[in-house]
């Protein structure tokens, strides 16, 4: 049994090695879950002793495999209730982060089975980001940053690197949401701010909002 605490911890470590970081620094954890890194070096020492991470001084931090399973329960647990909350409960992709955040340290793994089954076993939370299976396996698709996009180029959207309420809230003002077909109009070399269709309406966005767009190029 792990703590909340050690629960987002391991959930941290998971995102940072997604993310392509190898041998995770305690600065970055720290930086990750806005706390000191006196505190991060304290809780390594916990979690390496329950078999979940391995730290080596210089070299970082990663997980174990059971630290690995572990974590990705977790981030399984807090994608399903997105899930439901958005298609049973009628909460707005927005409000969900927060709620997720509680629900996603229960224990039973029996309820999020019965959960994940309920729900059709969906691959993706309203977000876009892939539901790790009851072993922790994770299917990731292949996506692009609309920044990337050059002129003509056109994509779907499957995806937010910011899940910030603030910005999927901007999204919902502009019509931006998963599934919708964006194609780049203009790009302008000064800014790399870009002009996009989307369902026959004209937008323009910032470089900070398509560097937060995930694609997949059609």
């Amino acid at each position: 049994m792990f703590t909340l605490s050690e629960e987002n911890y391991l959930k941290a470590i998971y995102h940072l090695e997604l993310d392509g970081t190898k041998g995770i620094s305690t600065n970055s954890i720290a930086e990750k879950l806005q706390t000191k890194a006196s505190s991060v070096t304290d809780m390594i020492k916990k979690l390496s002793d329950k078999k979940v991470v391995i730290y080596k001084k210089y070299k970082g931090v990663k997980l174990t495999d059971l630290g690995k399973k572990t974590a990705a329960n977790i981030v399984r647990k807090h994608r399903l209730w997105e899930v439901f909350l958005v298609e049973k409960l009628n909460f707005s992709w927005d409000e969900v982060h927060e709620v997720a955040e509680q629900l996603e340290h229960i224990k039973s793994a029996k309820l999020i089975n019965q959960l994940d089954e309920f729900l059709g076993f969906p691959t993706h939370d309203p977000h876009g980001d892939p539901i790790p299976d009851n072993e922790g396996n994770l299917k990731t698709i292949e996506k692009s940053l609309l920044s990337t996009l050059q002129k003509n180029e056109t994509g779907i959207c499957v995806g937010v690197d910011d899940s910030s309420s603030e910005f999927l809230q901007f999204l919902d003002k502009k019509g931006i949401v998963l599934g919708k077909k964006i194609t780049v109009l203009e790009k302008e070399n000064f800014d790399d701010s870009l002009s996009i269709l989307v369902d026959e309406k004209k937008l323009s966005i910032s470089n900070k909002i398509a560097n937060n767009l995930y694609i997949k190029k059609s």
